[in-house]
């Protein structure tokens, strides 16, 4: 048997990948995280499938459920919301099963930070303005950040920034990022990136923090910062210059 971690997007249940829907169409026993998956995804597991919700679950109770299917010979689909790289709580899960010999794979997805850029229309590394992303998070309500991470010190390069988990600190953010981006800085929250209930809010270091709590934005938000947000003089790409030597038809 093999356990497939499935990233299953932002939200919207077709930005599924194909190769994720055909596994999880395929597989015996799904675990998702019932708050943040799709429940339309459910519905394209098999009709006798064994469907578990780990939102309430603790890591050894995963495990188990996971140990029990690889003693029955079962793959496994576990349904996690975005991609699995990041802020996913895979690692955790691989560990364990590599010291139980339990086989994985991994099946990425789109990530939250992606159907944000979209919902917005823009591109975060635009020709001479941004070419850096950084992808982060605070340390509120859940493991400390590691030494350098703070945002002063990642701000420093003033790089398009994006911040997972962080909307509940939205005061704070701003206050550790105007020194290197200043009150002007383009700022987006978009919250429910890619879902039908989906929302954005746009606005500048001097003003986001209040129009997140004007809109009541709680939860499941994305802050990207950064002035490729609204950049609109910038040269075009090297990719597609006349300028740039390219290969000979036919060869």
């Amino acid at each position: 048997m093999t356990v497939y971690f499935i990233g299953a997007g932002p939200g919207a249940a077709d930005l599924i990948t194909v190769r994720g829907l055909r596994l999880l169409r395929s597989a015996p026993v799904c675990l998702y995280a019932g708050s943040l998956v799709p429940r339309e995804l459910l519905a394209e597991c098999p009709p006798d499938a064994r469907l578990v919700d780990t939102a309430n679950l603790t890591l050894d109770q995963i495990i188990d459920e996971i140990a029990a299917a690889h003693a029955r010979g079962q793959d496994v689909a576990r349904l996690h919301s975005g991609d699995p790289s990041i802020f996913s709580a895979v690692a955790e899960q691989m560990r364990r099963l590599d010291a139980l010999g339990v086989p994985y794979e991994i099946v990425p997805g789109v990530p939250a930070f992606a159907a944000a850029a979209a919902a917005l229309r823009r591109e975060l590394t635009v020709p001479g303005v941004a070419q850096t992303v950084i992808l982060t998070r605070t340390a509120a309500r859940a493991t400390p950040m590691p030494p350098g991470e703070d945002l002063a010190t990642l701000g420093a390069s003033r790089s398009t920034i994006v911040l997972h988990l962080a909307v509940q600190r939205i005061d704070a953010v701003v206050a550790e990022l105007l020194p290197n981006y200043g009150p002007d800085c383009p700022v987006a929250v978009v919250a429910y990136a890619s879902r039908d209930d989906e929302r954005i809010l746009r606005g500048t270091l001097a003003d986001i923090a209040a129009k997140v709590r004007e809109a009541g934005v709680r939860r499941t938000a994305v802050i990207i910062v950064g002035r490729a947000l609204t950049a609109a003089e910038f040269p075009d790409s090297h990719l597609y210059s006349p300028a740039r030597e390219r290969p000979c038809a036919g060869s």
